[in-house]
This record gives structure tokens, sequence and C-alpha cells, in this order.
């Protein structure tokens, strides 16, 4: 991993949020069931980083990837990111609510629009 990462505590908030909605949960519920502070959620909707064990306990009741909630550089992100596909297949078939005919469908239409994307950032890369 090159260049400097970083704890994209926006993206990861809104993903704490969405999910403690979702469970009907509050603030102070979701902060118990992580096993951290009610302060620390409020320190990250001012945008200040949770500590190494608090972000570890966030993904992992969010059940996603820590790596889903790091910045890079610019050009970072263009050389290295993972292909899209690929990324969101795994969540794609963990949905309970998709049949594989749903799954199959969203597969191609999200590697259609990489495919687009990525001739669109290539072409912008030539000029």
């Amino acid at each position: 991993m090159s260049g400097e990462r970083r704890v994209d505590v926006q993206s990861l908030h809104a993903a704490l949020d969405q999910a403690r909605e979702r469970r009907g949960l509050s603030w102070r519920q979701l902060a118990k069931e992580l096993g951290v502070s009610p302060s620390t959620i409020s320190r990250m909707a001012n945008d200040l980083k949770p500590d190494v064990e608090a972000f570890a306990a966030m993904t992992s009741w969010l059940r996603m990837p820590a790596e889903n909630f790091y910045t890079a550089s610019s050009s970072e992100l263009v050389d290295e990111q993972p292909d899209l596909v690929a990324q969101l297949v795994p969540l794609l078939r963990a949905r309970k609510d998709l049949t594989s005919k749903d799954i199959a469908y969203l597969e191609e239409v999200i590697a259609a629009a990489a495919r687009r994307f990525q001739a669109g950032s290539d072409a912008r890369r030539e000029d």
C-alpha cells in the first residue's frame, strides 16, 4: 500500500448512521453495541477519527472491510483502484433479498457502467 491512506470518517459515520437507522437504534444504543463511548461517535460527526479499536469494532459491526473506509491520493485512486465489479459481487451475493437472476442482472449493469466510466476516464487522461 503506497501513499498516504486515511480513514474516511464521513463515509464511516454515514454507513453507521444508515445501519443504525435500519436497525432502529439510537446513537447511544449503537455505541453500546459497538463497545465504544457515545462521545466517540459524536466526535466522528465532527470529522475526528476513531481510535484503532473503535474503528475495528465499527467495521466489524457493519460487516464491511476496513479498506472500504480508507482514502488515498487522487493519483493512487486512479492507479490502484480494485475492480469495481469484483468488490461489489460479494456484497450482492450476500443479500438475502436478491435472487440469483437479480444478482446476475446487477453484475451485468455494474460491469457495463464500470466499462463506460473507465473508457471516459482513459479518454480524459489522453487529453
